[in-house]
C-alpha cells in the first residue's frame, strides 16, 4: 500500500512539474525587436523559440456597456443595427435591403484538432476569449423597414445549417456555404424565411480536424459559378500535407454541374472575396 502511494505521489509530482513547465513556457519575455523590423522587402525577424506551449495572450471579452458604442470619425454617427446575436460571422444584403448575418461557431465534430496538452490550452484560451461554444447553426434576417439604421425586425431566416459562413443570391436561388458544402434553397424577394429543405451542389473539405472550418462565398458575374474560399487544415502544415488535400485555395464550382476546380492556391485562410469593379478581378 505504501508503495503503490508513493508511485502515486511521485506521477502527481510530475504532472504538476509539466503543468507549471508549461504555464512558465506560455509567456514570452519582451519582444527583442521593434515590429518595424517586420516590415518591409527584407524583414529582420527573430529565430526561432520551441516550445511546449506557443506564446499566448489572449483578450477578455467583455462586450460593450449599455450605450457604449464605438468612435465615430468626424462627420459620422455608429448605430447599433442589431443586438443580441451569437457569433454573427458574417453579412449579406439582399437586393431589397434585408441584411442576412450568420451566426455561426467551429462545428462540434473535430475531436483531431488541437490534441493533446498543447489542444487543451488552446482550447482553454479560446474559451476565455469568448470562442468554445456551440454553433448556432443559423442565417438571422434583419430588416430596418423605416431607414433609421437599426433593425426593427429580426427573424431566423435558415436554421439547422452546421456552421455557415459565406452566402450569395443568385437569381431567385439562395447559396450556403456550410463548413462541408455548398447548399441551395429557393428564395421569393421578401420573404423572412425559408423552411424548403437544402439541396446539396458538392462537398466541401471538413473531415476530423477542419482546422480552418469557415468556408466563403461569392457568384460570377454570370450566375453560372460559384467561388468558395476554403481554409488550410493548419498553420504551418503540423497536420501534415495529406491533410492539405484541396485546402488554402478558392475553389470554382460549376453550378450546371456541381463540378469544380482549383482556381487559386496557397492561400492559407482565404476569407472575404469580392469582385474588383474595374478589372474584374477576383
Amino acid at each position: 500500500m505504501k508503495k503503490r502511494s508513493n508511485v502515486l505521489t511521485l506521477v502527481v509530482s510530475l504532472v504538476l512539474v509539466v503543468v507549471v513547465i508549461a504555464g512558465f513556457s506560455m509567456f514570452g519575455g519582451p519582444a527583442s525587436l521593434p515590429p518595424s523590423s517586420g516590415y518591409g522587402p527584407n524583414p529582420e525577424l527573430p529565430e526561432p523559440n520551441q516550445r511546449l506551449i506557443p506564446v499566448v495572450n489572449p483578450p477578455n471579452a467583455i462586450g460593450w456597456a449599455d450605450g457604449e458604442k464605438p468612435v465615430a470619425a468626424e462627420g459620422m454617427e455608429v448605430t447599433a443595427f442589431a443586438s443580441g446575436l451569437d457569433h454573427p460571422r458574417w453579412l449579406y444584403v439582399l437586393p431589397n435591403g434585408d441584411v442576412l448575418v450568420a451566426e455561426s461557431n467551429a462545428p462540434a465534430d473535430r475531436p483531431d484538432d488541437a490534441k493533446g496538452i498543447k489542444g487543451w490550452f488552446f482550447k482553454f484560451f479560446k474559451k476565455k476569449s469568448g470562442g468554445g461554444v456551440p454553433s448556432a447553426d443559423r442565417i438571422t434576417l434583419l430588416r430596418d423597414a423605416d431607414g433609421d439604421g437599426v433593425a426593427e425586425t429580426k427573424s431566423v431566416f435558415i436554421d439547422g445549417l452546421t456552421s455557415p459562413f459565406g452566402m450569395v443570391l443568385v437569381g431567385d436561388t439562395f447559396y450556403v456555404a456550410n463548413t462541408d458544402a455548398v447548399v441551395s434553397f429557393p428564395y421569393s424577394e421578401g420573404e423572412t424565411e425559408i423552411t424548403a429543405e437544402p439541396t446539396k451542389i458538392t462537398d466541401l473539405p471538413a473531415g476530423t480536424i477542419n482546422h480552418h472550418w469557415t468556408k466563403g462565398l461569392v457568384a460570377s458575374t454570370d450566375g453560372t459559378k460559384l467561388y468558395v474560399s476554403v481554409g488550410s487544415n493548419s498553420n504551418a502544415a503540423e497536420n501534415g500535407f495529406e491533410a492539405e488535400t484541396e485546402r488554402a485555395a478558392i475553389w470554382e464550382v460549376d453550378l450546371a454541374t456541381g463540378s469544380h476546380r482549383i482556381f487559386a492556391s496557397g492561400l492559407r485562410n482565404p476569407v472575404g472575396m469580392a469582385w474588383d469593379a474595374e478589372s474584374g478581378a477576383l
